[in-house]
Order: C-alpha cells, then sequence, then structure tokens
C-alpha cells in the first residue's frame, strides 16, 4: 500500500521537487520549488470540528480567523489556548492543532461538522440555512481615494514571496484607506488566506476592521465577501471578477466591492460613494 502523501508534517510553505521541463523542443531535468497544500486538522478539545486544506504558516491565526468567521466565538477572549496535541505521532503533530475555549464561550454544535476544501469556503455547509449569518449592517464612513485603491494589488503582490517564487498562492491583504498596508498573508485556498489576516487582526485586538480595507488577489466570491462581513470590513478589492451572491451578500450588509481593480479602472457595487 501506497503510504500517505500528506503522512509527514510539511517544513514550510514550498517544497523542492523534480521536474522535467520542455523549452523550444528540448528537455531538461531541473528542480521546482512548489507551494505546499496540507490538511490541517482543526479541534475543540479533543474533539475534531474540520479539516482545510491549506499552506503551513500562520497556522494559529487561520484557526483564530476561521473560528471568528464561523461565529463559533465572538472574539479573541473567547479562545483560551490553541496548540499541537501531545501524545500525536510526527506524521500527525505538524498537521493538527487543538483549541481550548475560555468558559462561557460559544461552541459549534456537536453534530455539525465541516469538510473545507482550498477552493471553497462554503464547502462544508449541509444546508442553505447555515449559508446564513449574525452580523450588523456596515455603516462605517470610511472613504479612500480611487487611485489609492487601484495601487493596492501591486503592493498585495510585492508582499507575497512565495507567489513569486512558485506562482501558486493566492493573497490576502488589509489596508488603511491611505494606502499602507498592515498585514499580508498567503495560502493555497484564498479563504484560507482571508482567515489569516482575519486571525491577525483578531489576536492584534483589532476587530471590528471598520477602517480597514481587504485586497485578495483572486475572484471575489461569497465566501470571501461573508469573511469581510464578519470582520466588520466596509470595503473589498479583488483583482478578478465578484460573483452575483457576494454582490447581493455586500449590499444586504452595506460592503463595498471593487473588483478588476486596475490603475486604469474597476467595477464598484455596493455603497461607490466610499471610492472618491
Amino acid at each position: 500500500m501506497a503510504e500517505s502523501p500528506v503522512s509527514t508534517p510539511p517544513a514550510g510553505p514550498t517544497t523542492d521537487v523534480s521536474v522535467r521541463r520542455w523549452r523550444a523542443g528540448e528537455s531538461s531535468l531541473e528542480r521546482d520549488e512548489l507551494a505546499v497544500e496540507a490538511p490541517l486538522e482543526i479541534r475543540l478539545g479533543k474533539q475534531p470540528i474540520t479539516v482545510v486544506m491549506r499552506t503551513p504558516g500562520d497556522d494559529e491565526e487561520l484557526v483564530a480567523g476561521f473560528l471568528f468567521d464561523e461565529g463559533i466565538i465572538d472574539g479573541a477572549q473567547d479562545i483560551r489556548a490553541i496548540s499541537r496535541p501531545p501524545f500525536l505521532s510526527d506524521g500527525e503533530r505538524g498537521n493538527v492543532l487543538a483549541v481550548e475555549l475560555a468558559h462561557g464561550a460559544r461552541r459549534a454544535p456537536s453534530e455539525r461538522l465541516f469538510f473545507s476544501v482550498a477552493a471553497c469556503g462554503v464547502c462544508g455547509k449541509r444546508s442553505l440555512g447555515e449559508l446564513e449569518m449574525e452580523a450588523p449592517v456596515i455603516d462605517a464612513p470610511l472613504r479612500v481615494e480611487r487611485a489609492v485603491l487601484a495601487a493596492m494589488p501591486e503592493r498585495l503582490r510585492a508582499a507575497q514571496p512565495v507567489f513569486g517564487r512558485t506562482g501558486g498562492l493566492h493573497g490576502a491583504g488589509l489596508f488603511t484607506a491611505q494606502g499602507e498596508l498592515l498585514c499580508a498573508r498567503e495560502d493555497i485556498g484564498r479563504h484560507n488566506a482571508v482567515d489569516k489576516v482575519v486571525g491577525w487582526a483578531l489576536r492584534e485586538g483589532r476587530l471590528p476592521l471598520s477602517t480597514s480595507i481587504l485586497v485578495v488577489s483572486g475572484r471575489l466570491g461569497y465566501e470571501i465577501a461573508q469573511k469581510g462581513v464578519m470582520a466588520g470590513i466596509p470595503v473589498i478589492g479583488s483583482v478578478g471578477a465578484a460573483s452575483s451572491l457576494a454582490v447581493e451578500l455586500g449590499e444586504r450588509y452595506g460592503v463595498t466591492l471593487a473588483t478588476f481593480v486596475r490603475p486604469d479602472g474597476m467595477n464598484v457595487f455596493g455603497p461607490a460613494e466610499r471610492i472618491a
């Protein structure tokens, strides 16, 4: 029987593999650097609640952001500890994180289990009802100049070193209205990258992010908009297109969505007055 490809904990966000390259009719055997995709099991105490496919790195931020965005916790005070469980094999320890919640914190219903692949933030939901959120409408008075917003995707790209080496990761970044990059994270899953920056903000005591702008490197789907709403972010920008459900969600919760953000233009949905 073949050994599981995820039995050994990854050492970092990339791995070096052999590749045969064909260029101009000639082949050569070389080494290539690939982005790592590996499972991370999240536990509440001893109970597994989900497995996410992620790129190793900033795992604690990913877990904190995931729990917050899923409504399992209300804030950083609900997390007593995040740790690697003892008594696991070497092959498991790097891919498991256990969360100890503070007394009185929310807990996921025992019957609700998630399975999240790197491509979809909602694939583990079992019904349409589970897509509903408990979040207020965002009425933050944030304003950002169009030229400042248009420059953010390139600034995010410059803060993605692993993407620069592999071309295989999504990026998410939090910016001020003046264009200052507060936090940037990379991951094989676009929604994981957002969970990581939200987790960073949670642990830094910055939530809700009513004075911040979220920029993502790919398309702007429902799962990105949902996580932005949960974090209280008034403006979300993307390099790619928005989905119809993301636009509907943004309009419902008062979030401005800017897509195809470029120096020469962008598409804006929702409260356009936030973009000067």
